[in-house]
C-alpha cells in the first residue's frame, strides 16, 4: 500500500511541477472548471433533444441519470468512507491554481472525473463513431484535475472506473427495458392477431 501512495505521490509531481509551463497553466483552470463547460453542455443537451429524434431525447434523459449516479455514489459513499485529503492540503510544493477546498473536501476519487467518464462512455456507446471525441475530452478534464492540483492520478483513475461502471450499469438496464417492451409489443400483436383469426 505504501509503496502505491509513494508512487501515486510520484506521478503527481510528475504532471504538477515537472509538466509545468505557461500554456498549460492558463488553460487547464478553464477546462477543469465545470462552469465553462456549462453552455456548451446545455447546446449540446439542447440538441439532443430538438435534433436527435428518439435515440436522442432517451440519451439526454439518461445521461442525467447515469452522471446522478455517478455523483451519488462518489459524494455520498465512497468519498466519505475512503476520506483522502487533497494533495494541496498535505503536500509541499503543489503548484495549485484553482481552489483547493478545506479538509473535509476528500479526494478519492475525484467526482471531476468520474462524472466526465460517465458522461463520455454512455454516449461513446451510444454514438460509436464519435467515441474517440468523448474520451479524449473526459480524458483531459481528468489529466487537469492532477495539473492543477487538486487530485492525486489515482484518484481520477478511480474516479474514471466509477464513470464507466455507471454508465454501463444504466446501458444495460436500458437494454434490458427496451427488451421487456419488446417482448410484450409482440406478445399483444400475437394476442390481437390471434383474436382477429
Amino acid at each position: 500500500m505504501d509503496h502505491l501512495l509513494q508512487t501515486d505521490t510520484s506521478l503527481f509531481y510528475f504532471i504538477n511541477n515537472t509538466m509545468q509551463n505557461s500554456l498549460f497553466d492558463k488553460i487547464m483552470p478553464v477546462i477543469t472548471d465545470i462552469h465553462y463547460w456549462k453552455i456548451v453542455i446545455l447546446i449540446v443537451w439542447l440538441a439532443l433533444i430538438v435534433k436527435g429524434g428518439n435515440k436522442g431525447r432517451v440519451a439526454a434523459i439518461l445521461v442525467i441519470v447515469v452522471v446522478g449516479l455517478s455523483d451519488l455514489l462518489i459524494a455520498q459513499v465512497i468519498k466519505p468512507v475512503v476520506a483522502r485529503i487533497r494533495p494541496c492540503n498535505v503536500l509541499p510544493h503543489v503548484n495549485l491554481l484553482v481552489g483547493c477546498g478545506g479538509l473535509e473536501s476528500y479526494s478519492f476519487p475525484s467526482s471531476h472525473a468520474s462524472n466526465i467518464f460517465a458522461a463520455a462512455s454512455f454516449f461513446g456507446y451510444k454514438y460509436k463513431r464519435l467515441v474517440a471525441v468523448f474520451i479524449s475530452i473526459a480524458i483531459l478534464v481528468a489529466y487537469s484535475r492532477v495539473y492543477v492540483g487538486v487530485h492525486y492520478p489515482f484518484d481520477v483513475i478511480g474516479g474514471a472506473v466509477v464513470g464507466i461502471v455507471c454508465a454501463w450499469i444504466i446501458l444495460m438496464l436500458e437494454r434490458r427495458v427496451c427488451l421487456f417492451i419488446e417482448k410484450r409489443k409482440r406478445k399483444s400483436l400475437k394476442t390481437l392477431n390471434h383474436d382477429r383469426l
